[in-house]
């Protein structure tokens, strides 16, 4: 795994130009017990594209200073299989026997919920980019760092955007209806209470609250409930073969809801591979290409999305996934923090980490006492003619809502 990795660091480099001089600059080197295989590998893949990106920029940009030197990361990447004893293990690993001093997270809230006790054991600062459980953040962590929005923040919008409507149609929103159908998994289990606080808020009447099959491959029985009660709204959080499960049956047994809100649909590609069936689904989004944010590296979100189709050619016809984007902002965190903290010791890396304030492309990063990101707000993508268009929040919507969705 490690060689194979090297070699990916190497091929990646080349591809996007490193400099001679960049490669006289010092090595920092960062470890991450990544899902390269099991449910979660689609999205691990998307994350380790990110940080390879980041680090091959932030190399053409001269390296991360320190005093009179410069220096590139590296990462030490190992297959957690997605399994979270596995990546607890290979945590342990890589700061015992790699000797590992700064972490990048794995992929899910479940195995970051695995590795943060090891890593937090050893003192060891880890940047995460990809798991959103609110759950990790009750737990005392100092070590721990998350640039992305917590997760029951992604699909309340949509509850938010029922209300709307049904209020533009002379409705009380307490006459909206709403079904859950979520992973049994610590992101998803958050979304749900997310959704069930917001629901309650405007007195809507949860008629279907589900579990999902623990494999993610057939929602039947699901929706035969969803096509008999008829809700308004349907929520689904399954990661990415979740949301692949939902878009291809819900398409398949002609499931009639007026709107259908899901996670992970570029990770899944839903438009790519299921076409007119993912048409006016509703996509939670922790970036999108189209909003304002840019930083001095990686320019804007715009341009990010340009330089790293460039640079990784089977993302050429598709949306560059979320994931990657804040895999990305993850290295540039470190980037950031080792400049300013002017030092490798880790405890002075953390304490410049936790002081981060930091316009990126991906949105702004400041981190609570309890290590989440509270500078940026979630988006919601609904797919319309097979684009992904922003109707929420309403200050940065492009697109009007379709709804019903026909």
């Amino acid at each position: 795994m490690k060689i194979r990795d090297i070699l990916l660091s190497v091929t990646a480099a080349a591809a996007l130009g490193t400099s001679a001089s960049a490669m006289e600059c010092e090595t920092i080197t960062l470890g991450a017990a990544i899902s390269l295989t099991g449910k979660y590998a689609t999205n691990g893949v998307h994350a380790q594209n990110g940080y390879e990106f980041a680090i091959t920029k932030i190399a053409e940009n001269g390296g991360v200073q320190i005093g009179d030197k410069c220096y590139n990361f590296d990462v030490i990447y190992y297959d957690d299989e997605s399994k979270g004893d596995r990546g607890a293990t290979l945590a342990e690993r890589l700061i015992q026997q790699d000797g590992v001093q700064y972490m990048l997270g794995p992929y899910s809230s479940g195995l970051t919920k695995a590795i943060a006790p090891i890593t937090e054991k050893y003192g060891i600062p880890m940047v995460e980019a990809e798991g959103a459980s609110r759950s990790l953040f009750n737990q005392g962590y100092k070590y721990l760092f998350a640039v992305l929005s917590t997760s029951e923040q992604y699909l309340a919008s949509a509850i938010t955007l029922a209300a709307e409507r049904a209020t533009a149609e002379g409705r009380d929103p307490s006459e909206v209806t709403v079904a859950i159908a979520v992973e049994n998994d610590p992101f998803s289990l958050d979304i749900r209470a997310g959704v069930m606080e917001d629901a309650a808020r405007y007195g809507m009447n949860v008629i279907i609250d589900e579990k999902l099959p623990r494999d993610l491959s057939d929602m039947t029985a699901i929706l035969t409930k969803v096509k008999l009660v008829k809700p308004d709204v349907l929520i689904v959080s399954g990661h990415s073969k979740g949301a692949a499960t939902a878009v291809r049956q819900i398409g398949e047994q002609r499931i009639n809801v007026p709107m259908v809100a899901i996670t992970h649909c570029e990770a899944a590609d839903v438009t790519g591979n299921f076409g007119d069936f993912a048409e006016n689904f509703l996509c939670s989004t922790q970036w999108a290409e189209t909003l304002t944010y840019e930083d001095p590296i990686f320019g804007t979100a715009a341009n990010y999305e340009t330089e790293f189709k460039a640079a990784y050619p089977e993302y050429a016809t598709k949306k560059v996934p979320y994931q990657t984007a804040q895999a990305s902002a993850a290295v540039y965190v470190y980037a950031d923090a080792f400049t300013r903290a002017g030092s490798l010791d880790k405890d002075a890396v953390r304490d410049a980490i936790a002081a981060t304030d930091l316009a990126t492309f991906y949105g702004q990063i400041k981190f609570s006492d309890a290590g989440n990101n509270i500078a940026k707000p979630m988006v919601l993508r609904q797919i319309q003619g097979g684009e992904y268009n922003v109707v929420a929040p309403s200050n940065f919507a492009s697109h009007d809502l379709v709804w019903p969705r026909p």
